[in-house]
């Protein structure tokens, strides 16, 4: 999974559920969002598929990056021998690629963000069928996403972290799935993650990808 796509998920607002109808002193659980959509096999997919789509550039700014760097190589080499017209077109040379190169990595930077952004809305729509429908047939009143730093879960026991849990029932599901229905029920509201306080050092939060309730 690639380091920019993770670092993609954290910026999007994933709306948590919170599911159970059967009664107001339901289970709670926790759930790091960003682990369960990377874990899941359509975002491997997704990942992999970005990263096979980013690869041929990556090469390309290599190249240029090689190519500049080969630039200065001269210049420092002919610095006692090349003349100042030359060590000039040498510098002027290296400064347009440079401007170029740094546009070029601008560009592909903002289209793979985009693009990351646009896979990621897809599988958020999709993991939010699979957490309603788990907290809804288990009996849960509230799963929180502490995936964000800014969530305001000071402490968390690993023991109703349900990460592992969505990710298995998501890729049992899969393909049969569709935008995320509304939570029914007067127990039953969505919660935005991401505000709130920052959690307290030393606190114990779930680790990604363990299971318990």
């Amino acid at each position: 999974m690639s380091k920019a796509l993770m670092i993609a998920m954290g910026a999007i607002g994933v709306v948590m559920a919170a599911g159970a109808q059967t009664s107001p002193m339901g289970k709670v659980g926790v759930i790091n969002i960003q682990s369960a959509i990377v874990g899941t096999k359509d975002g491997q997919k997704a990942a992999a598929e970005l990263e096979n789509e980013m690869a041929p550039r990556r090469k390309d700014v290599e190249s240029k990056q090689a190519e500049i760097q080969g630039l200065k190589d001269q210049l420092q080499k002919g610095a006692n021998t090349l003349s100042d017209t030359a060590k000039e077109e040498l510098y002027r040379n290296i400064d347009e690629k440079t401007k170029r190169l740094n546009r070029t990595m601008e560009d592909d930077n903002a289209e793979m963000q985009s693009e990351q952004d646009r896979l990621l809305r897809d599988l958020s729509q999709k993991i939010m069928v699979v957490i309603n429908k788990y907290a809804q047939d288990n009996g849960y009143s509230l799963i929180i996403d502490v995936s964000s730093p800014q969530t305001p879960v000071l402490f968390a026991s690993n023991a109703i972290d349900v990460t592992k849990d969505i990710i298995d029932l998501y890729d049992k599901n899969a393909g049969a799935m569709s935008s995320p229905a509304p939570a029914t029920g007067s127990a039953s509201r969505p919660i935005a993650p991401g505000t709130g306080a920052r959690p307290a050092p030393g606190s114990t939060r779930p680790a990604p990808g363990t299971s318990g309730h």
